[in-house]
């Protein structure tokens, strides 16, 4: 698919109330309200495309950024183009998807992690957060002391981190908590050290995890199904 035909597609799919939700969300009026299965069924479609994915990014549309990351190759894109998506980032749900399905499956990951865990930007520091929790999951080669590292930033600097940078360390403090026995001790000592994690999340119905809890039950989830 082109560019044009791309967007009037996804033109013709948005809705009222899904553009109400995304504005909750923190996006702007530049969307067309796009659900995300009907985004999953145009993945199915175009497949990958990095240039579309490219296209589609630079647009600035909401539903168009949504898409370009379903169908990006994280292999193709270079240090340069993930710098400059994340920091064209302009609402958290894309710092989410960019690390989902870009970040996360790119050969600089770890080199991404440690540039933007030390930003100052909000969404780029959480988008490098979200990823030592997602890296922390499903990296075997990463060694364990990387993310000793990264509890001990996070126990130090996260009552005074930005707003979305907050949420995001305390989801690396929980993917942390579940990588192994040993960084589930080390996950659940600091969580209780950190206490309560207050993000505000504006109009959702969002809420922060408790990280110890969520670390127990899924650990025990984890371990049952293993049986």
């Amino acid at each position: 698919m082109t560019l044009p035909e791309t967007m009037k597609t996804l033109e013709s799919l948005g809705t009222e109330q899904n553009r109400k939700v995304y504005r909750r969300h923190g996006a702007g009026d530049n969307q067309f309200g796009v659900s995300f299965a009907n985004l999953e069924k145009l993945k199915k479609q175009i497949k990958v495309d990095q240039e579309l994915a490219a296209q589609l990014w630079q647009t600035g549309n909401l539903d168009a950024r949504n898409l370009a990351t379903l169908i990006a190759d994280p292999v193709q894109m270079s240090a340069r183009d993930l710098e400059s998506w994340a920091t064209s980032v302009t609402c958290y749900l894309h710092a989410d998807l960019i690390v989902r399905y870009v970040v996360s499956r790119s050969p600089l990951a770890r080199q991404k992690m440690e540039a933007w865990t030390r930003s100052k930007d909000d969404f780029v520091s959480q988008a490098g957060f979200d990823l030592a929790g997602v890296l922390a999951m499903q990296d075997p080669d990463l060694p364990d002391t990387l993310f000793e590292k990264y509890l001990r930033t996070i126990e130090r600097d996260i009552h005074g981190a930005k707003n979305r940078t907050r949420h995001a360390m305390n989801g690396a403090l929980i993917g942390i908590g579940l990588r192994s026995p040993k960084l589930q001790k080390l996950a659940l000592a600091a969580a209780k050290r950190i206490g309560k994690v207050e993000v505000d999340h504006g109009e959702t119905g969002c809420k922060t995890p408790d990280a110890a809890a969520y670390i127990l039950k899924a650990a025990a989830r984890k371990k049952k199904s293993a049986r």
